[in-house]
């Protein structure tokens, strides 16, 4: 929910954003529309309106999420959105068509937070206000409220303007933990009790804060901190003093879901079809996995690291061999922050007993979890080489997650296929395990909106689902998984569902070359693919392709 500071325009400079945005993305002789269309720049006068009015008012110094205050807010939303409808975009190119889009899918957003999911209502985790570390995706993963601490963007020990920032940034926490016992009206037992955690971790949170500024805090700082964990830990006993009065589902429903995700997260399919595709995905992980230990069955075990050192040099020859593919392998223009991306998120060490999931595959080899890294590339490119349009990003409600997500995990098969584990044939086994644990993963959860299941049942599928016992072995990544994927409809399934569609766009891409008799460059797609951005697949397989079948579906989606 929360706007990126950097996707903001100044007035100072929006007339060179518009005619910059008019130029790249019209079609030729087209830069205004056709005759009689709506003007692309009123798109983007209409989302600089839009992103303003999203931003909710402030009560106390918070963010307001009162009852009251949305229901006053509704009537302009609905203006805003007519204007949306209201625009014409006959004879616009495809990219401008996409950005209508995009502005469409975030409204969509906001009417169905207000409607259905009501994180602010149901979810105590959304008032969480501290986050100490950045996301892999280009805005949090679950709903989040509009001002929260980035604890990650301070450097200790503080200078005086950083301090200055630090308490103002947590001079919002006091008043939103007593305005959280006002807005929490909602009956979602599931949520509610695995939200307390997310609270108590932001008395941490604070507590660490505390623990680092030290004897050199100024007296401001102190009294924030001080208001700041007694609003806290009042806000917790009132969760758990509420928590035995709650006997709600947690989970959206069917219809609801389908709703979400194809006019929300523009992914073309329904709650039946993600669960028939999710199961087909988990039997072909598991079926394949059979196959290559059948293939392997004369090799040598992987042996895990051992020490810090092992898990060094692990490390620096996973990287070397995924840079190596990219670049001889032509799969990806290489620039100079590729590499330094992946290096800022090296695979630390940990002890057999405590590694979790994904912990225990990447001591064998670190390589296809750094795969999955690819997060950190597309972030380093968008904070190095953003994208003309405002509009594309970072996109609110999560909508970027089944092209992010789903990127990062089809990369993972994509890249094996094309050779990455040539040199390393059991390597292609943690791929499989990895495939399967997201497919079981992502399975529970769409019972659990469903609610055909609990959260602690759909963590059973999740951990039955995955190969080795690797499940079994954590219980705080499972509860903190199958949390999020009730908390943010879609996300679960994100993994695959983006996978798919991927999957989906390279057969068309590679048809089209095909026609023009020409030869399959993994790396232009792969290119093309990031030039327009972290956007639902659907619409940047419009983009890449021209097939609009997808967009033609949703548009017409009830």
């Amino acid at each position: 929910m929360r706007m990126n500071r950097s996707s903001r325009v100044g007035p100072a400079s929006r007339s060179l954003v518009v005619a910059a945005l008019l130029l790249l993305a019209a079609p030729e002789g087209h830069s205004q529309g056709a005759p009689g269309a709506g003007s692309y720049a009123q798109l983007l006068d209409l989302f600089s309106e839009w992103r303003a009015f999203e931003q909710p008012p402030l009560l106390y110094g918070a963010p307001d999420y009162t009852a009251e205050t949305f229901a006053a807010r509704m009537a302009p939303f609905r203006a805003l959105r007519a204007r949306l409808d209201g625009i014409d975009t006959t004879g616009w190119s495809v990219p401008q068509q996409v950005d209508w889009h995009l502005v469409r899918a975030e409204m969509n957003g906001f009417d169905f937070n207000h409607r259905v999911l009501k994180p602010w209502a149901r979810d105590p985790a959304f008032y969480q206000s501290i986050w100490p570390y950045r996301s892999d995706v280009p805005a949090h993963e679950g709903p989040t409220h509009h001002a929260v601490t980035e604890l990650w963007t301070y450097d200790f020990p503080l200078s005086a303007a950083e301090e200055d920032r630090l308490v103002a940034d947590l001079r919002v926490i006091p008043p939103l933990m007593r305005q959280a016992r006002q807005n929490l009206t909602g009956n979602a037992r599931e949520l509610w009790i695995a939200g307390i955690r997310n609270i108590r971790a932001q008395r941490a949170y604070l507590g660490t804060i505390r623990e680092r500024v030290g004897d050199a805090a100024s007296p401001a700082l102190l009294a924030v901190l001080d208001a700041s964990e007694a609003e806290t830990d009042a806000l917790v006993a009132w969760l758990e003093a509420e928590a035995a009065r709650k006997d709600g589902p947690s989970g959206i429903g069917r219809d609801n879901y389908t709703w979400y995700q194809q006019n929300v997260h523009l992914v073309p399919l329904t709650w039946e079809e993600e669960v028939q595709l999710l199961q087909r995905e988990l039997d072909r992980a598991w079926s394949s996995l059979a196959l290559e230990e059948h293939r392997n069955r004369h090799l040598p075990p992987m042996v895990a690291a051992s020490t810090p050192a092992e898990m060094d040099a692990l490390n620096d020859d996973a990287i070397a061999r995924f840079m190596a593919f990219l670049r001889d392998g032509e799969v990806l223009t290489m620039t100079d922050y590729v590499e330094p991306a992946l290096q800022a998120h090296r695979i630390a060490f940990a002890p057999e007993a405590t590694r979790n999931f994904f912990q225990i595959g990447a001591h064998y080899d670190p390589l296809p979890l750094i795969t999955h890294f690819y997060h950190w590339i597309e972030l380093a490119r968008m904070d190095r080489e953003p994208h003309p349009s405002p509009i594309r990003g970072p996109l609110l409600y999560n909508i970027f997650d089944s092209r992010n997500e789903g990127t990062a995990t089809g990369v993972e098969e994509m890249f094996m296929h094309a050779g990455l584990y040539d040199d390393s044939p059991r390597s292609r086994e943690i791929v499989w395990i990895m495939l399967a644990q997201r497919a079981a993963r992502g399975l529970g959860s769409l019972y659990a909106h469903a609610n055909d299941m609990t959260m602690e049942e759909a963590g059973r599928v999740h951990m039955d689902g995955t190969p080795r016992g690797w499940m079994e072995t954590e219980e705080e990544l499972l509860l903190f998984e199958q949390h999020l994927y009730l908390r943010q409809p879609g996300y679960g399934t994100s993994y695959v569902t983006g996978k798919y569609l991927l999957e989906r766009a390279l057969a068309d891409y590679a048809r089209q070359v095909e026609a023009h008799g020409e030869s399959l460059r993994l790396g232009a797609f792969f290119d093309q693919l990031n030039a327009i951005d972290s956007i639902p697949i659907a619409l940047a397989r419009w983009e890449m392709t021209g097939l609009d079948d997808d967009i033609r579906r949703l548009a017409t989606a009830p």
